[in-house]
């Protein structure tokens, strides 16, 4: 009990804020280059052959990536529940179609090539494509609304009002932070095929990847503008004092326009998330026109965890502001669960987050190679 006594209350409420970012970024790069693969699929690959390359490129590891989108929702119950409340039932239709996806893609593998006519496996390669495409774009949506405020409020005894709807999630800022989110997803995707494959897959994904990376360079630009001058961010106008444990109605809070960025001025390091999102996208960008695969899938692993941590530091303290009632947002000091609670699942994490690592290494050490059309025509070694 040395170690709960030494880690106090707030010490470890940043330490878990700081573990869902991992938890995320650890999710968008591994299962990442799965969905821009699926998105990539029917474009960068036409025929049969060549599509069964790509499909099995990431058929001995696209399950296990999942484990980190399980372990960051499960994490998110237990460290940040009033978080939990608020997302998963806010957003329950996004996240029925994210799960629709997400399920009808084991099994758009598992029975695409079980029979041999064109057609059937036509419509699988499609259904590969939408379980690609919509959980990014989603994903993105989702980020654009908690960039924006998502319309929630709280009752006098803390009963959860969500007064929003599933179209009005689909705003612009929304959609173009989701378009932000598909082009990294493809540039990531298509830096895993030019690694993994050879031939005319590897050539079309370079250039595909040449298009997303461009494109993510621009649209993550224009949705900085936009934040800066036509979204209005939140801040806390209360003394820290007065926030309460794990009761945001204690303290007080506005809508304040450049309030993202008011981080980046007080604590200049915090930059380099973004500088990492832009360094990144032209690092993807230069190694695929290199043609240097294993380089292009590090830097758009790169830009896509500086893109998603820059949500995080323009944010902080906030991690879900209310746009109809800024002082029901929630924070990291005023939404968590008890100080017992996160330290006990701080060691669990401390014990099998490493095992995870360690294990999802190995099954890349294993099952490394590239995988070729002469391969699949011999049926010899591949799953799909």
């Amino acid at each position: 009990m040395i170690l709960h006594e030494l880690l106090g209350y707030d010490t470890l409420r940043l330490i878990w804020w700081a573990l869902i970012g991992v938890l995320l970024v650890g999710f968008a790069i591994t299962d990442g280059f799965d969905l821009g693969s699926g998105i990539l699929l029917p474009f960068a690959a036409r025929t049969d052959v060549e599509r069964r390359v790509v499909i099995n490129s990431v058929g001995p590891v696209w399950e296990g990536n999942q484990v980190w989108l399980i372990v960051g929702g499960g994490a998110i119950f237990a460290a940040w529940p009033q978080l939990y409340a608020v997302s998963f039932s806010g957003f329950y239709l996004a996240m029925f179609v994210i799960l629709t996806a997400l399920i009808l893609r084991p099994v758009a593998f598992k029975f695409r090539s079980k029979r041999e006519e064109p057609a059937w496996r036509a419509r699988w390669d499609w259904v590969l494509f939408f379980s690609g495409f919509v959980p990014a774009l989603i994903f993105g949506v989702a980020m654009g609304n908690v960039l924006q405020g998502v319309p929630f409020r709280f009752s006098g005894d803390m009963h959860i009002f969500y007064d929003g709807s599933f179209f009005g999630l689909l705003n612009p800022f929304a959609l173009l932070c989701g378009l932000v989110s598909v082009a990294m997803m493809v540039m990531h995707g298509a830096a895993w095929l030019v690694l993994k494959t050879e031939g005319p897959v590897a050539a079309r994904a370079r250039q595909y990847g040449m298009v997303a990376a461009v494109l993510t360079v621009a649209l993550y630009a224009l949705a900085g503008v936009m934040l800066w001058g036509y979204i209005g961010g939140y801040r806390i106008t209360s003394p820290v004092d007065a926030i309460g444990p794990s009761n945001p109605m204690l303290k007080t809070a506005e809508l304040h326009a450049g309030a993202w960025f008011l981080n980046y001025a007080a604590h200049p390091w915090t930059l380099a998330a973004p500088a990492a999102g832009f360094v990144g996208a032209l690092g993807a960008l230069l190694a695929l026109a290199l043609r240097r695969g294993g380089l292009a899938l590090l830097a758009a692993a790169l830009s896509i965890a500086g893109i998603i941590l820059s949500v995080g530091a323009s944010m902080f303290p906030f991690i879900l502001p209310s746009s109809i009632d800024p002082r029901a947002s929630l924070t990291v000091w005023d939404s968590s669960s008890s100080h017992l609670t996160l330290f006990i699942m701080l060691v669990v994490t401390g014990i099998f987050i490493p095992l995870i690592v360690a294990y999802t290494t190995w099954v890349y050490h294993v099952l490394w190679g590239k995988v070729d059309e002469a391969a699949i025509r011999e049926e010899s070694g591949h799953a799909y």
